[in-house]
């Protein structure tokens, strides 16, 4: 018996030396809880991926073009494309089950980006291209339009470029306030410097609220966020370089003490101006491949043009699970492709 038990003790006391060497150098070590060769950084680890919905069709939709992720009431997952499809996925094996067209006022397509199920079930669908903020029923039916403030529209109406403009949506905890992200910097700010734009409910109506200002790491644009429950925000940050592939963190940001920029006409110079704070949370490059393939190249080939953007739940150690979802632009060196990710905050 106290041989086995010594044995038993030597053979885990060798394995634990030699995981690290076998998971290679980390700065601060994997996530809690994750195996050594799933982590990303300290404190995000991912799982598994998924191309199960690669380059597939459905009721003669193409499946993919993916720019929004949300968890629909039923536990289903709520799959925004940005040409005007919603689809509705079984949570786990990820096959459609439903697709909804989106159309304008006019009965034109949308070029739908950000999305969040409200509390009510109706869906809220943001556009780059005005911008725009509608509401939708389930069925697609177009219920309303937020009111817009002018410096975000579109020039010349506003300061803002088309197609870079509101890419992310999300819901802050209670219910009460939405946020919508720009994805590039308006004309007569800095360079980097992108503001997050507020809507406040009253009376079950949303009106436009405060402003923060953020800003990105150099060349890149945030192409969503998403509310972590106590109000923070995960903010994905992304560009691409031709012949070299995509750059996409992930990053942790509190507007909790910014100052409200909805005043301010130009954040340029203005060092009284407190930004939204952040935190690198992993940069998904330095992630473990899992065996990945990419199509173009890519600094690691799990990496393409990550898009999409929900929080599932939590694990047993209280991490956020988070999904993932790259945007394939129907181009046939990209792919559609899930992230499971583990992130501690």
């Amino acid at each position: 018996m106290r041989l086995r038990t010594l044995l038993a003790t030597l053979t885990a006391g060798l394995a634990t030396a030699t995981c690290p060497a076998a998971a290679g150098p980390a700065a601060a070590g994997p996530a809690a809880g994750a195996p050594a060769r799933h982590a990303c950084s300290a404190t995000v680890s991912v799982d598994r991926f998924s191309d199960a919905l690669d380059k597939t069709t459905y009721e003669g939709t193409f499946v993919g073009n993916f720019s929004a992720l949300a968890v629909d009431r039923d536990g289903s997952l709520a799959a925004l494309a940005d040409r005007s499809s919603l689809f509705r996925l079984d949570a786990r094996t990820l096959q459609p089950r439903e697709v909804v067209r989106l159309a304008d006022e006019k009965g034109a397509d949308l070029d739908s980006e950000g999305l969040v199920i409200d509390r009510d079930g109706t869906r809220l669908i943001s556009s780059e291209t005005e911008p725009s903020v509608r509401r939708y029923s389930r069925d697609g039916t177009l219920l309303e339009r937020l009111p817009v403030p002018p410096a975000l529209q579109v020039a010349p109406a506003g300061r803002a470029t088309a197609n870079q403009t509101f890419e992310g949506l999300t819901l802050l905890p209670g219910g009460h306030t939405l946020l919508a992200s720009m994805e590039y910097a308006l004309a007569g700010d800095s360079a980097g410097i992108v503001r997050f734009q507020t809507w406040t409910r009253h009376h079950g109506r949303f009106t436009p609220g405060a402003q923060y200002a953020y800003r990105t790491d150099t060349g890149l644009g945030v192409p969503e966020v998403q509310a972590t429950p106590d109000g923070r925000l995960l903010v994905l940050e992304r560009g691409f370089t031709a012949g070299v592939g995509n750059t996409v963190r992930l990053y942790l940001a509190d507007p909790r003490h910014a100052t409200d920029t909805s005043g301010i006409e130009n954040l340029t110079g203005q060092p009284e101006v407190r930004l939204a704070g952040k935190t690198l949370l992993a940069d998904i490059a330095a992630c473990p491949s899992l065996g990945a393939t990419a199509k173009q190249p890519q600094p690691n080939p799990l990496l393409d043009n990550i898009e999409g953007m929900t929080i599932t739940g939590r694990d047993r150690t209280g991490r956020l699970k988070v999904l993932l979802v790259s945007d394939d632009n129907q181009n046939a060196a990209q792919t559609t492709r899930f992230y499971y990710l583990r992130v501690r905050v």
